[in-house]
């Protein structure tokens, strides 16, 4: 598999406090990575690192290279709104906007400058089918987002996500607010974007990681210890550090 993302050595500082120190790793396709580690190791700051989310941070200073398909995304020339349309992000509440579902899943096309009406049924369809809700709400299209369950919200999330058709999804702990059968249900459709998607989970589950995850990156205190195929990780970790942290001994 070739690597989508690649980052090499990068740092990010709250201020003078450093939060991550050179982090280095490649990001394949059509795989899922899983980034692991302690609350506060930096595994969702380097997330947020990957669409530019950080710079929203006003107090927030980068170095190092992060490359989108050989791109540099952090190149003065970069267009914020176009990357984070190829790198798209759901995070870990559910958040649909205080619209029906249709205008939830249509919500960054319409912004894009979308207006054909059969472009954008054919994208709620094709959008809600990947997220794996749409037989759940195909009758109700027109009815409020907020009126769904958790999980139900979730998916119309990662639905509004996909529609805009990312290379890259990102997702912050997104099974952690739902109940065990809801994120059940989200990792079986994760499972099945693979296919056409490159993703990169944050999650506090270790389960979750060894279940569904190809790759997985372990951090603590803000660097990355070790990085692997999870069987790997999980079986025949190469870090003393990380193998405390699998077996419990901290956490």
């Amino acid at each position: 598999m070739e690597a989508v993302i690649t980052a090499q050595d990068v740092h990010l500082f709250y201020g003078t406090k450093e939060a991550l120190k050179g982090i280095t790793m490649q990001i394949k396709q059509h795989e899922i990575t899983a980034m692991i580690g302690p609350s506060g190791c930096g595994k969702s700051t380097f997330l947020r690192c990957l669409n530019r989310m950080n710079d929203l941070i006003s107090t927030v200073k980068i170095t190092g290279q992060i490359k989108l398909e050989g791109q540099d995304i952090y190149a003065p020339n970069t267009d914020t709104v176009q990357l984070r349309k190829r790198v798209g992000m759901v995070f870990q509440q559910p958040n649909p906007f205080p619209f029906s579902i249709y205008d939830n899943v249509v919500y960054g096309l319409r912004l894009a400058g979308v207006r054909d009406r059969q472009r954008l049924d054919e994208a709620v369809e094709t959008s809600l089918k990947a997220a794996a809700i749409w037989d759940d709400v195909k009758d109700k299209l027109n009815q409020s987002a907020l009126a769904l369950s958790g999980g139900q919200q979730q998916r119309v999330c990662i639905a509004r996500v996909l529609a805009v058709q990312p290379e890259v999804v990102l997702l912050d702990e997104p099974t952690s607010a739902l109940d065990p059968i809801s994120a059940t249900q989200v990792e079986k459709m994760l499972l099945e974007l693979r296919k056409n998607y490159t993703m990169v989970i944050v999650t506090h589950s270790m389960h979750q990681a060894s279940r569904i995850s190809d790759q997985t990156a372990f951090f603590y205190q803000g660097e990355l210890i070790e990085m692997d195929q999870t069987k790997n990780i999980f079986l025949n970790p190469t870090q003393q550090k990380t193998e405390d942290y699998i077996s419990g001994r901290f956490g």
